[in-house]
């Protein structure tokens, strides 16, 4: 009975069907829905790029990037890029792969000059020598075994005392961990001897344009600055991080980002066969949602759309062919870039506000038609649905869209 009522709240959310495609808003009325959007779902800031055919079409910033100083949002405001700082360090990755300075089926130990167990950072692996078998592709994919951090227990909850460990067999299943793209940072700084931080700045920044970006905090970017806010609309602040990290350290512009996901969408700057692997799926992903990352609780919901995750971002089939799509999250941040991958069709979403993800589901499809985002495996729950919450609670399962 429960299954038969939450695929009835699916229905009424507007389950994905191609038949029933929905007209993409553009100019105004895209403006008066975006604001609709933001109203209801209690987002204080947001800012939305539209692609087409890899070229930049919409770039509006909406909201206030201070609600107590009434400071607008712009294009040129620096936020908290999150997580989607993975997709663009993964795209920096690739770069070396086409120099032939990385192989990704290349085992790490060959790159390190010693142990990875003998650094201190990595001594909690000591005496499990299954570290050896990881290699570049399993770290980017997010096989290698690793939890999302070490912080992290397996249940999802915080033990700040943490040990890292590898939880399962490298490459024999998906779970999203940032551990293990910062130890691929560990791996380019230490066994390449390449600067992450300035292979960033080289490979990416300055090819694209994105002069107000940084892997770690800038004075400058002080003078425009978001300020982030929780579910409630509490200010948190914009923590001024002072060390690269790949898997999340980076500010940026929306300006800038939409720079950045224009040109992947056109494989700008990578071989075809990089960008192909990038955007290529490593590993079927099963479980019902993507956190707590080490759950054992899976599902088969996801396989009409064939979710999986590629290097650096999650692909499936949409109804207008494979997407590809990477969520940023972290308290007082919300964003999402998605792209239709033969259409070179994309969205980007940046918001100041823990609320954000509420409204993300409704504005990929109102900016790019019916896309079967898998919003429920990454807990994007919709504002007026507040029943899913108690669904993901559950760890209850449910089929994200109807490919008809």
């Amino acid at each position: 009975m429960l299954r038969i009522v939450l695929a009835a709240s699916l229905i009424a959310l507007g389950g994905c069907a191609t038949h029933h495609a929905s007209p993409r808003l553009r100019g105004d009325a895209l403006d008066r829905e975006v604001g609709r959007l933001m109203d209801a779902g209690r987002v204080p800031g947001l800012a939305l790029a539209v692609i087409e055919d890899g070229r930049i079409v919409h770039l509006r910033a909406y909201g206030r990037r201070d609600l107590e100083r009434d400071l607008p949002l712009t294009t040129d405001t620096t936020m908290y890029a999150a997580s989607i700082t993975k997709t663009l360090f993964s795209y920096a990755v690739m770069t070396l792969v086409d120099d032939g300075r990385l192989d990704l089926d290349r085992r790490i130990a060959d790159y390190l000059p010693k142990a990875l167990p003998e650094y201190d950072k990595y001594a909690d692996l000591a005496g499990d020598e299954r570290w050896r078998e990881i290699t570049p592709r399993m770290l980017l994919a997010h096989t290698a075994g690793f939890p999302n951090f070490r912080y992290f227990t397996r249940q999802g909850t915080y033990d700040p005392q943490g040990k890292l460990a590898i939880e399962f067999e490298p490459g024999s299943r998906f779970a999203y961990s940032g551990e293990g793209i910062n130890l691929l940072q560990f791996v380019l700084d230490n066994g390449l001897k390449v600067d992450t931080g300035e292979l960033i700045r080289t490979r990416v920044f300055d090819r694209f344009g994105m002069r107000d970006s940084g892997m770690v905090w800038r004075e400058p970017f002080e003078a425009n600055l978001a300020i982030g806010y929780d579910e409630a609309g509490k200010p948190l602040g914009h923590k001024r991080r002072g060390s690269v990290r790949a898997a999340g350290s980076m500010d940026t512009t929306p300006a800038d980002y939409a720079r950045f996901l224009a040109g992947l969408s056109r494989c700008e700057g990578l071989s075809e066969r990089s960008c192909g692997e990038m955007k290529r799926a490593q590993v079927a992903i099963h479980s019902v949602q993507q956190f707590p990352t080490l759950s054992e609780d899976t599902t088969t919901d996801n396989d009409g759309i064939r979710l999986a995750y590629g290097l650096g971002a999650a692909v499936y089939d949409s109804p207008q062919g494979r997407a590809w799509f990477k969520g940023g999250h972290d308290d007082g941040t919300n964003n999402l870039a998605l792209c239709l991958a033969d259409r070179r069709d994309c969205i980007l979403i940046l918001s100041n506000s823990s609320n954000g993800e509420s409204v993300f589901r409704y504005l990929v499809d109102t900016a790019l038609g019916p896309t079967c985002l898998p919003w429920f495996w990454e807990g994007y729950v919709p504002w007026d649905h507040p029943e899913w919450r108690e669904a993901a609670a559950r760890r209850q399962s449910h089929p994200p869209c109807a490919l008809r």
